[in-house]
């Protein structure tokens, strides 16, 4: 069955209306038969609607079993108006923008501040100063890049290569997080537990190299594929024309032509998530042989990594077939695609017309969006990523309770106790496979809003003035904060990110599950909510986090996070069978004429969504204790868990921007996300959802994983 949703057609008809701001409106009756009212207890009110979810957003014409998303959003998706400096809008969105304001008010506090030499208030203030002084970043123009251009153009061997390309590896890649698959470096390099060994650090290559999102935009052979190719070459000119270089256009056609060379060796996306296949480790001598065309001796000092004498090779075929590109094609094609990708990282730090040009490609063409972000807010992005938890700790001073931290933790202990009981009621696993599983999730650890200890930043030299300069030292600062892990003990404490990001993680290595204090807004969480609604919303992303332990991939790592196989093999094939239900599922969704969701691809984040809700909705009723649920308005506490799921997963793209999220991410975008409720057996009675309906599966066909 093939479902297309009615908000990707519609016009958008008003400005921007915040999720998190709107009126509420009279709710449609409950479509099941409810418990009798009983009277709420006297609380502050919720910040959305009456009592935590957005009523006034829901579109009760809609059968809520023939489109959920509509029902629980379809007057939001009317009125929402996608802002014009974006490529999407999204309740994360909304929540972000948010922090960046109160990010924003953080940082020009202590820019105002005139703080000491060396202090953190010091650094952000002039991080962020820097970056604003558009005046002074006019002036300089391409100056700021010119030592690391010079250095290029001196180039003359394959020695001389590879010292190059040594010195730009950075620590920007995380093999396991989707988000961060990918460099435009030729190398990435991730640091962090040894898959096999996770009491000691290993340094992982990855793969590397390209300007656009993945290998299919340079190989695909869709009609836009080949225009992008096309503007992608016209922008590679344009750089080189900016920076003053002469024959920009013979030196396009060398980038891309290389870059295509790349490609083609690249893995796809979902080669580079089998962590098995990906688990590879050489030793020292081993990346000569095995990887040839690469003076390793080289590459490795310039990198600080000469001293290793094992590295992991994620995708080995890959930094092999890229190695023998470095030996095999011209030094010249080489000079020019190291010089561009010079200038393009550094574009955004660079005077207006680089910036302009950059984003002409990288926003309008790649993602459909029309309008560069106000600059203040690429300012707070920015220094956000060089000095992150030097801002988050200002930022949970004034924007984290200790109240809201620790009805987070008791929520989240729920959430583990109810993932416990779903374990033992399991009838296909075996004991064996049960007790490894409840091992597992004994030695969880969950970290909410921040981190106990900080990050030290008094290594990390920001010059006032130096826009660029900042930029480049702070990436240099983290690759060297990830080099020195190297034969230490590994930290199980680390936070892998800031506080006042909104999102949240799970680190298989260690067994982590990190909130940060940014995700802890409404509509994912209001210490004032009806409870039901807090479950559905920031209790169903608790559950998938604790689920991808227990995902695809997390099922594959053990209780001390080693990469393990713990399976019984009979229940490993139960589990692979009912994954492939969920995976053909969500193939089944079209998502733009032509373009289905990639059900495999997806996988992981669609199981942990499936057994999270299950588990959030399991909490939900461990905390009432042996209460009754109320009904608040009409609507059940089941119907407010479902309805506060759909709503955390509001969303709207333009067409470029979606079809980048179906080829490139390993999330279904938010509006297929909120249909994992066709998996849940009580969503059916919560909201009369009857066989015929578009939403409705038989109980067999619904996918019960954990």
């Amino acid at each position: 069955m093939t479902f297309r949703p009615f908000w990707l057609a519609a016009a958008s008809v008003a400005a921007l209306i915040s999720a998190c701001a709107t009126t509420p409106a009279a709710p449609p009756q409950a479509e099941a038969p409810a418990p009798a009212p009983a009277p709420e207890p006297a609380r502050p009110k919720a910040q959305v609607g009456a009592f935590g979810f957005d009523v006034s957003g829901m579109d009760a014409s809609a059968a809520a079993g023939d489109d959920f998303f509509r029902y629980a959003n379809g007057k939001w998706a009317e009125r929402t108006e996608i802002p014009a400096d974006r490529s999407n809008i999204t309740s994360f969105a909304a929540i972000a923008e948010t922090a960046a304001q109160r990010t924003r008010a953080i940082i020009e506090d202590a820019a105002a501040q005139n703080a000491a030499e060396g202090s953190e208030a010091r650094k952000i203030g002039d991080y962020f100063g820097s970056f604003m002084d558009e005046a002074r970043i006019e002036q300089l123009g391409i100056a700021p890049v010119k030592p690391e251009l010079d250095r290029i153009y001196a180039v003359r061997t394959r020695k001389d290569l590879s010292r190059e390309l040594g010195l730009t590896l950075r620590a920007d890649v995380d093999a396991l997080n989707a988000t961060d698959f990918y460099t435009d470096r030729l190398f990435g390099l991730w640091v962090a537990e040894d898959l096999n060994d996770t009491t000691k650090y290993r340094p992982y290559l990855m793969q590397g190299g390209l300007g656009m999102p993945d290998r299919e935009y340079y190989l695909g052979d869709s009609a836009r594929f080949r225009e992008l190719r096309t503007k992608y070459q016209a922008h590679v000119a344009a750089m080189f024309k900016l920076a003053g270089y002469d024959q920009p256009d013979a030196r396009a056609k060398r980038v891309m032509d290389l870059e295509t060379a790349i490609a083609r060796a690249h893995w796809t996306v979902d080669d580079t998530a089998n962590v098995q296949k990906a688990n590879t480790v050489w030793s020292r001598a081993e990346l000569a042989k095995k990887a040839p065309g690469i003076d390793w001796d080289a590459f490795l000092a310039a990198a600080g990594l000469q001293d290793q004498e094992r590295f992991g090779a994620w995708q080995d075929t890959a930094i092999a077939g890229i190695a023998r590109l470095v030996g095999a094609q011209p030094l010249q094609a080489w000079r020019d695609y190291l010089a561009f990708h010079a200038i393009e990282r550094g574009a955004p730090f660079l005077s207006k017309a680089f910036v302009d040009e950059h984003f002409a490609f990288n926003g309008q063409a790649l993602t459909g969006q029309p309008q560069q972000r106000e600059r203040w807010k690429r300012g707070v992005d920015n220094t956000s990523t060089a000095l992150g938890e030097a801002v988050g700790k200002l930022y949970v001073q004034r924007h984290f309770s200790p109240e809201a931290k620790a009805e987070l933790q008791r929520m989240a202990d729920n959430v583990l106790k109810a993932f416990g009981q779903r374990i033992d009621r399991l009838d296909w696993m075996s004991a064996e496979t049960k007790a490894e599983a409840r091992k597992k999730l004994a030695n969880f650890r969950v970290y909410v809003g921040y981190p106990d200890k900080w990050r030290d930043y008094s290594g990390l030299e920001v010059v006032r003035g130096d826009a660029y300069g900042n930029q480049y030292r702070a990436d240099l600062f983290e690759y060297r904060r990830n080099l020195a892990k190297l034969g230490k003990p590994v930290d199980r404490e680390e936070w892998f990110m800031t506080p006042h990001t909104v999102n949240a993680l799970f680190a298989p290595s260690q067994n982590s599950i990190i909130f940060p204090a940014g995700i802890l807004e409404p509509p994912f969480f209001d210490l004032n909510a009806d409870p039901a609604v807090n479950y559905g919303a920031i209790g169903g992303v608790i559950g998938h986090e604790v689920s991808h332990g227990f995902d695809d991939l997390g099922a594959q790592f053990d209780a001390n996070g080693n990469l393990r196989n713990w399976w019984k093999p009979e229940d490993l094939a139960r589990f692979k069978a009912e994954a492939k239900k969920l995976a053909d599922q969500y193939s089944a969704y079209e998502a733009l004429p032509g373009l289905n969701l990639r059900g495999e691809q997806v996988l992981g984040e669609n199981i942990a969504d499936v057994a999270g809700l299950a588990t959030a909705y399991d909490a939900y009723h461990l905390s009432l204790g042996g209460a009754a649920p109320r009904t608040i308005d009409g609507f059940s506490a089941d119907q407010r868990i479902y309805l506060g799921w759909a709503q955390i997963y509001r969303a709207k793209y333009r067409d470029e921007a979606l079809r980048r999220a179906v080829i490139t991410g390993v999330h279904s975008p938010g509006p297929w996300r909120a249909l994992t409720v066709r998996n849940q057996d009580p969503w059916y009675p919560a909201f009369n959802v009857q066989p015929g309906q578009k939403l409705h599966l038989a109980p067999a066909d619904r996918v019960k994983i954990w």
